[in-house]
């Protein structure tokens, strides 16, 4: 086991071996059932009767008897297989602390859904004699990235409080080093002059990079870039061999993680099983990757969607464009950063364009990276949340923060509310 140590709790990342059962060489065919655990396995193993009826119908002849092992080792293996379909968590690792809800979350990497990472309480049990079967919220990340790094501390936050939320991107570690050193590059390059000051969780204080500072980065960059160009040039195909191109999702990710997740629900072998509700499901997605939720927003499956610094415009990008906004059905949040957020026209122009589906947008000063770096991710998990509570669980309280304006300007002085077709 290999610990990540950070400053306010410890991230585990714990690895399983799983083991194949080998029945090959033995003379026994009882002993190859009680070895695939066909015996002992009762009426959770739906093939488990059919062994019995063959030894009854079948004599001990030799070609007979071949037959046998034969019909053994296929319905072995088809059971594996069906196994297989079953949730088989493979990695996981606690994000600051298990959030603040009162479901302590775990981040896990699942091996029959190697693209995406899941992120939910860690006792699923105990979160569903509480409260009921899970909500599930399903995420596409900024840059449409294959992995949810930037966003792994709002998605450990919100599943804290009984979500289970599904990022595009196969499973990875996310130390507070990482993360941090992530957004302190993409803060600092492109900092948001609307907001008065930039503190990440680990209490850096961040501030622009200085005309020195971008002038040596950009130099960097420049040097690396004529680095690769040699290379390329004295061994192209070592070159091109150690730069994989990069992997590129899509939006279709979201829905592929919606059927997983039906599947599981379904399944008697899952950890899953009957703990999710199908009923409650929202997609929400950052930056690029707002433009596919809205490329699938149309799937009557989803309830509503978040489009955080985001919004499609006049632009087409990730298979949507404005005329995805005439197939929506569901409530819709826009959250953006303000005249400092790169897509801040693009969500005028979306709340525009959407005029039958109810919708509510709000405005801050964060600037197109919003909260994310901050301790918990900071007032946009909070938003985030309290729109699932009101939409997913029916928490009616909840929709203060979007509807009342006297709560709105109390609370959010400097934020902006728009909301229309309610």
């Amino acid at each position: 086991m290999r610990h990540n140590h950070s400053p306010h709790c410890m991230t585990d990342t714990l690895g399983r071996m799983h083991s194949d059962a080998q029945f090959a060489g033995s003379s026994s065919i009882p002993a190859h059932v009680e070895m695939m655990g066909f015996m002992g396995m009762g009426n959770k193993n739906p093939y488990g009767w059919l062994f019995f009826r063959i030894f009854d119908i079948i004599g001990n002849n030799q070609f007979i008897y071949q037959m046998k092992k034969l019909i053994i080792s296929f319905v072995a293996a088809l059971s594996a297989a069906c196994m297989l379909c079953s949730a088989q968590t493979t990695q996981s690792q606690v994000i600051e602390c298990g959030g603040t809800g009162p479901y302590k979350s775990v981040a896990v990497g699942d091996a029959t859904l190697l693209t995406h990472m899941i992120y939910r309480p860690a006792d699923l049990e105990a979160c569903v004699k509480e409260n009921g079967r899970i909500p599930v919220l399903l995420y596409a990340n900024g840059a449409c990235a294959n992995n949810s790094l930037e966003m792994s501390r709002l998605l450990s936050e919100v599943a804290s409080y009984g979500y289970i939320a599904i990022a595009i991107g196969p499973y990875g570690d996310y130390p507070d080093d990482m993360f941090y050193n992530q957004w302190k590059g993409v803060v600092r390059g492109w900092y948001p002059e609307t907001k008065p000051v930039a503190i990440m969780g680990n209490g850096e204080q961040l501030a622009p990079y200085t005309e020195e500072e971008m002038a040596a980065r950009a130099a960097e960059q420049e040097a690396a870039r004529k680095a690769m160009e040699a290379a390329a040039k004295k061994n192209k195909k070592k070159a091109v061999a150690e730069v994989p191109a990069p992997f590129r999702t899509y939006a279709r990710q979201l829905l592929e993680a919606m059927d997983w997740i039906t599947d599981q629900n379904a399944n008697p072998e899952s950890e899953y099983y009957h703990k999710v509700d199908l009923d409650k499901v929202a997609a929400m997605g950052q930056s690029c990757g707002g433009a596919q939720v809205l490329a699938v927003a149309h799937d009557p499956r989803i309830k509503t969607c978040l489009i955080f610094n985001s919004g499609i415009g006049e632009m087409s990008m990730s298979g949507a464009s404005k005329k995805n906004l005439a197939n929506l059905h569901t409530p819709m949040l826009y959250l953006n950063g303000g005249t400092a957020d790169v897509a801040y026209q693009n969500a005028i122009g979306d709340y525009a364009l959407i005029d039958k589906q109810p919708i509510v947008k709000i405005t801050t000063l964060d600037g197109h990276h919003g909260t994310y770096y901050e301790a918990h991710a900071g007032l946009y998990a909070f938003v985030c949340r309290t729109w699932l509570d009101w939409m997913l669980k029916g928490d009616t309280g909840s929709s203060a923060l979007f509807l009342n304006d006297e709560y709105e300007a109390l609370a959010f002085p400097q934020w902006s509310f728009e909301r229309k077709n309610w």
